[in-house]
This record gives C-alpha cells, structure tokens and sequence, in this order.
C-alpha cells in the first residue's frame, strides 16, 4: 500500500509577477503525474504590484479541502522585496521548505527560530536575462517552478516543462522552458535552521 500524499504549497508575489499562473502550472505538472491536485488563486486589491497569493494542493487521494492553506508545506516567494516580510512564513510546517528569490538569506528571526530547509535562487536575474519581464516587472514564476522541482522533488522537471508547453506555444513557450531549466540548475539549498 503505497503511503498517502498531501502537499500544500502556498506562493506569495506581487500582482503581474505570475503567482497564480505559478500555481496552475504546478498543478498542471502534478496532474500530469497522476496526481490529484487543486489550484487556488486569492487576490486581494487586483493591480499590478499588490501582494498576491495562491495556493497549490498536490494529492494521491481526491482533495475536498477548499480553503486557503494556513500550514503549507512549502512556501514559494516569487517578490525579494517580500522575503523580508516575517508573515509570509507564517504556519510553515516544522522541516518545511521556503523557496526564496534572493541572493542572501533574509535577516529575520522567524527564519532563525524555525526548524526550516531554505532554498534561493535569483529568479530575478534569470528572468531579466531571459527577457521576461513585461512593464518593467521580471515575471519569475516558471524559474521559480524549475527551483522548486529540484528542491522539492514534489514534480519532476519534464513535467514542469510539459506543463509549460501546454500553457504557451511558440517563443514565448521557449523562453519560460529555459527559464525552468535556468531555474532547476540554479537553485541553491543553503542550510538547515532551527
């Protein structure tokens, strides 16, 4: 009998940056392995640069919950400047993952005081030198989602990949492909806390 799974994934950006495309393609790819999964996006004030968050649940059984997920197992943040935010790693489960796009390990004693696996990646960057950006904003979300196939071994990259072909075709298809395979290499698991 094989163990049940139930993964909850919640992502924090801002409005524009991909956080809820983030999450379909998520569930796209878990979908794609057979997995039952669950997409939410929340918007609060809908404009570009207003915080976001979205939520992915990844199952081996029919999900019913269809809240909002308070004790994520992971928590992806798509925004730097949001990594500095202590609320956004709120209810993180004990040996949970944070999957932060930064350079640096934030200064924050939350961060400290957890039991917590901390992975970074300067999707940022990436984004930029990939052309990704649309008014000014570098969306990160598919580097983000590369990042978080290896660190989490929750989706394998192929489907992060397939997932993203069947979202979008042609150049735009190529550049969010390379930006998960950039991502999925780039990634860094830097320490354990707590």
């Amino acid at each position: 009998m094989k163990p049940k799974l139930l993964i909850e994934v919640r992502f924090h950006g801002r409005g524009g940056q991909g956080v809820v495309i983030a999450s379909l393609i998520l569930a796209k790819a878990a979908f794609r392995e057979g997995k039952y999964v669950q997409a939410i996006p929340f918007f609060g004030a809908e404009r570009r640069g207003a915080p976001v968050v979205a939520y992915t649940r990844i199952s081996s059984e029919t999900i019913y919950r269809r809240s909002g997920i308070k004790k994520p197992d992971i928590i992806v943040v798509l925004d730097p400047a949001l990594s500095r935010t202590p609320e956004v790693f709120y209810g993180i489960k004990e040996g949970g993952l944070a999957l932060l796009n930064v350079n640096v390990i934030p200064e924050l004693d939350i961060i400290r005081s957890m039991s917590l696996r901390l992975a970074l990646i300067d999707a940022t960057s990436i984004a930029h030198k990939l052309r990704l950006v649309t008014a000014g904003i570098p969306i990160t979300n598919t580097v983000i989602l590369g990042a978080l196939s290896k660190v989490s071994h929750v989706v394998n990259i192929d489907s992060v990949i397939a997932a993203i072909a069947e979202t979008w075709s042609g150049e735009l298809a190529e550049k969010n492909i390379k930006a998960a395979q950039m991502g999925f290499e780039s990634v860094k698991e830097v320490s354990v806390y707590g």
